[in-house]
């Protein structure tokens, strides 16, 4: 009887537990899910910083540089996995299509997702990391670097002369990067033609609400309001086109979130209508970071993305 009670109360506990994080925003595109990770390896790590993520990037990049239009911002780096053949037949690896982020602004780089990428080709997967012209840059802002965003997502299905599987596509992006990936992998964009296969989309601490975001006073929240060329009152139609929020996502779109990140609020996830998972302990750069319990979610994702028929 004892046994049955305790029972009885850590179901109870657990009921609101789940409730605590309140009401969830209805949403036609996918229902709501909530997923807190438990104890982890000891050596994994947790709320890493943005300097903790730059001092990986010790290993030579060795990835092929490549061209998606005719400015110098516009290019792309492909990663490639190391090839086991299989008697005598070449493996083709499934892409994964990754979009930086460092709030739409030029002072952040391709160049801090370079560990990233490298861990991901070393894990199988062919990587193509996009480069794009950000807020400070010539034709950089809204909606000139929305629009690079598309044509390199479409310049990928020029990949058929390397060993990768373009009917197994994953396309993902972190922070504000999250947010150009989630626009960019709307059906009406018509990006996906042929034989390429869109087989998952993951938001990593992606920006959803563009208009509350763009409200708060973090360096990131403000830096909206310069990549949209001003608030939400100010430039209506361009966040209206901006967001995420108003376009119909694929089934398929996931968002994965720290409950700690201070950049990113959960609730970015939380109140989006689409299903996420909120990973305990994991901070904004966690996702980007290969040593930390947030990659190892985002990996066991990509794997299952990837392997769903």
């Amino acid at each position: 009887m004892k046994l049955t009670l305790n029972l009885v109360l850590l179901f109870l506990l657990s009921l609101l537990n789940a409730c605590a994080d309140g009401p969830h925003k209805p949403n036609n595109v996918a229902h709501d899910e909530v997923v807190e990770q438990g104890q982890t390896s000891p050596t994994m790590l947790h709320d890493v910083s943005f300097e903790q993520v730059m001092a990986l990037n010790s290993e030579p990049d060795d990835s092929l540089k490549l061209a998606y239009g005719s400015e110098a911002l516009q290019y792309g780096r492909l990663y490639l996995p190391e090839q086991n053949e299989t008697q005598g037949h070449q493996t083709y690896a499934p892409l994964v299509i990754f979009i930086h982020g460092g709030c739409w602004l030029n002072a952040y780089g391709i160049e801090h997702s370079v560990a990233f990428s490298q861990s991901l080709a070393q894990q199988g997967f062919a990587v193509w990391s996009l480069e794009y012209r950000r807020t400070g840059d010539a034709g950089g802002g809204w909606p000139g670097s929305f629009n690079d965003i598309l044509k390199g997502v479409s310049f990928a299905q020029s990949f058929k002369d390397y060993p990768i599987d373009l009917s197994n596509i994953v396309l993902t992006g972190h922070s504000a990067g999250g947010h150009l990936a989630l626009l960019a992998s709307a059906p009406e964009r018509g990006l996906f033609k042929g034989d390429a296969r869109l087989k998952g989309v993951i938001g990593l601490a992606a920006i959803v609400d563009v208009v509350a975001y763009s409200k708060g006073t973090n360096s990131c929240q403000t830096a909206a309001v310069d990549f949209f060329g001003g608030n939400a009152e100010q430039m209506p139609d361009a966040y209206e086109l901006g967001s995420p929020l108003t376009s119909s996502l694929p089934a398929n779109t996931l968002l994965l979130q720290g409950d700690v990140d201070s950049i990113v609020d959960r609730n970015q996830a939380i109140a989006s209508g689409l299903k996420y998972k909120v990973v305990s302990g994991a901070g904004h750069f966690d996702w980007i970071h290969p040593g930390t319990t947030a990659y190892q979610t985002f990996l066991a994702t990509l794997h299952e993305r990837v392997s769903t028929p």
